[in-house]
Parts: C-alpha cells; structure tokens; sequence
C-alpha cells in the first residue's frame, strides 16, 4: 500500500493532488477541517469539493477532520500508516493578506507552526517520504515594487532588459522588505521545509506559486483571484479592484499544471529544493485584463469599483520564471492559460453559482 497524504485536501490543489495521486495508485489520505470557511464565510466553504472527491475517489480517499495545528492528531496519523506513506502534499493554509491583519496568531499558528507539526511527523514516521509545500511568491515580501516598472494601457511591465524581464528567479532576497504577516508566516514555513530537508536529509520541496487557480476554486473576495472575479462575472456580485490603477499583474498557474510539476518531483526527489513555479510568461494577466476577458466569457457587464489604496505588501508585478524548475525535469510543461482557464471556470461553475444565487 503507498499513502499520500495530503492536507488541505478539499481545497483547490489539494483536491487536484487527490484525484491526480489516486490515478496513479496511492491510497489517498485527505486531511481537512474546512477552516476555509470560516476565514472567509459561505463563500470560501470547500465542503461541496469534499463531497465531490469522496464520490468519484471512493475507497481510494479517506477524509479526516483534522486541524493541522493538533500536533497529537496528526502524529497519530502518520503513526498509523507509518512508512506506507511515500508522499506528503501540504497545501492547507490561511491564504489572505487581509486576514492575516485581523488575526495574527490563528495565521502564524496555522501556517508555521501546522507546516512544523507535519515535517516533524514526517521526520518521525516516514522519513524517505516525499514531502512538498505549497508555499508562495509572498515569501518575496514587496522587493518585487523595487523592479523599474513601466506603465502600459492596461498593466504594468517591468523595463525591458531587465534581469528579470523572462520572470522572477529564486535569486530574488526575501530579506529586508514588508512582507504582510501572512507573507510572514508563510517565509517560517518555507524555511523550515527547507531547514529540515537539509538538516535531516529529507526530500523536501517549496514551491513558490504566483496565483494558484483552476474550477475547483473556492474564490472568495480576499483569495482566489480569478474564480472569485469570474463568480461576480456570472452573478453580478459587486467587485472592488484595490490600487495600482487596477493595472497590477499576476501570473497564474492551473492546479493541474502545479500537480504535474509535484508529479515530476516525486519522481526524482531532491532535497530542499525552492521553486518559484506560476503561469510565467505562457499564463499572467492584469486586473483591468481580466476583468475584459471575463466580461466577454460571461457576456455581461463587470459590475467593479475601483479603491485608491493598495492591500499591504500586494504586489505590482509578478511574473515567475519557471526555468529552474524546467531545467530539474524537462518534462514538465503548462498546458493552461490565462483564457482557457477562465473560461473552464465558467464552464464547470456557472450553473453552481446561479443556483446558490437564486437560493440568497
């Protein structure tokens, strides 16, 4: 018997990683307490997913839920399947800027101190296991505001010449800037990922997304950017765009493309291993660029305001380079963009979300 487990198993790369990982024979054990909804309310509920993933998985998934703050909790799992476990996904997390604001410790205790209590595990039970993080660009706090950015019809764009024109590099500090307390929560979890691959030899890997998006998303006004923004397409729902002329850019990576980079990792393992792994050049848009194609997706008005202030520590521009993680498994390659990807979220969601709307 092989064991993944994976927390944050309901949510969106979660659920791609269970579904993907039962395809390939493990036995998928799936950890989450849809915390999820009570950072972000109704909207943010990941509980029609669960329901979803134990229909088509079966007796291939087992859920349990479990906050991965409860240290003894999850040791007693990884005791219980001890070194049948071969891989750990770790996605569960709080996501938000904003509500890192409003709750400092609940953010750094479930982000750090969860990302600890499962490497520690892992350590413990099953130290040959693969185990991958799910970390974030955030980790880069704001440094990337410093790049010469110039100002287009409908975005920003860093100057061109630059180093980092083909994308952001992991050569990029993390060091001496505003990270957000989310941000800040999340560099503890990063470099404890990487602290216990090389303290204790283990295959550990931090992948560093830029916006992690697909139709399995639970947006909700402070995460899940394009699902969220495509979701107020559909419904109507009113839709503020924060700062930066609505011209700030993101690229953004299917959860299908992120599981098949997992895939070629637990392939051939390294040790603390970081990766900034997003849409790159292939897949990235700007706020104002969205919101057009989702206007022309849903074929209605975007009904969206604009506020002068910024979130703290939001990013301008982020585009990822992806090259080193190419150059470790040539085989990987995104099969998404940024259009197909909206309008797969139109496709598997519309109907969903009218139904819910009709109920309100």
């Amino acid at each position: 018997m092989s064991v993944a487990i994976i927390t944050g198993s309901a949510g969106l790369i979660g659920s791609e990683a269970c579904k993907f990982f039962a395809k390939q024979g493990f036995d998928i054990v799936g950890i989450d307490n849809n915390m999820r909804q009570f950072f972000f309310g109704a909207d943010g509920s990941t509980n029609w997913n669960r329901q979803q993933l134990e229909k088509s998985l079966g007796t291939k998934y087992y859920h349990l839920d479990v906050d991965i703050r409860d240290y003894e909790a999850i040791t007693n799992i990884f005791q219980r399947y001890g070194e049948s476990i071969e891989l750990v996904i770790h996605t569960a997390a709080q996501p938000s800027h904003d509500w890192a604001a409003r709750a400092p410790k609940i953010d750094f205790t479930v982000n750090a101190n969860g990302t600890i209590n499962l490497l520690e595990a892992t350590r413990l039970y099953c130290p040959k296991a693969v185990f991958i993080f799910t970390s974030t660009n955030k980790v880069y706090g704001d440094t990337p505001n410093k790049l010469p950015l110039v100002e287009l019809e409908h975005r920003w764009e860093i100057a061109a010449g630059h180093t980092y024109e083909s994308g952001i590099r992991e050569d990029m500090s993390i060091d001496q800037c505003l990270h957000s307390l989310f941000g800040a929560s999340k560099v503890a979890a990063d470099v404890l990922v990487q602290e216990y691959g090389r303290y204790f030899n283990m295959n550990t890997a931090c992948f560093r997304g830029g916006c992690l998006t697909g139709p399995n998303h639970s947006g909700a006004q402070l995460h899940g950017f394009l699902a969220y923004l495509m979701k107020c397409a559909v419904t109507g729902i009113p839709y503020t765009v924060f700062g930066y002329k609505g011209k700030q850019v993101r690229d953004n990576i299917h959860s299908a493309d992120l599981i098949s980079a997992f895939y070629e990792f637990y392939k051939a393992p390294r040790s603390a291993q970081v990766y900034n792994t997003g849409g790159g050049r292939y897949s990235n848009c700007s706020m104002l660029e969205a919101i057009q194609m989702c206007e022309s997706i849903a074929e209605r008005k975007f009904n969206w305001t604009y506020a002068e202030g910024n979130r703290i520590g939001d990013h301008i521009w982020w585009i990822s380079d992806n090259s080193k993680f190419a150059s470790h498994y040539p085989d990987w390659k995104m099969k998404y963009n940024v259009k197909q990807i909206l309008q797969e979220i139109y496709d598997c969601n519309r109907e969903r979300w009218l139904k819910e709307g009709a109920k309100d």
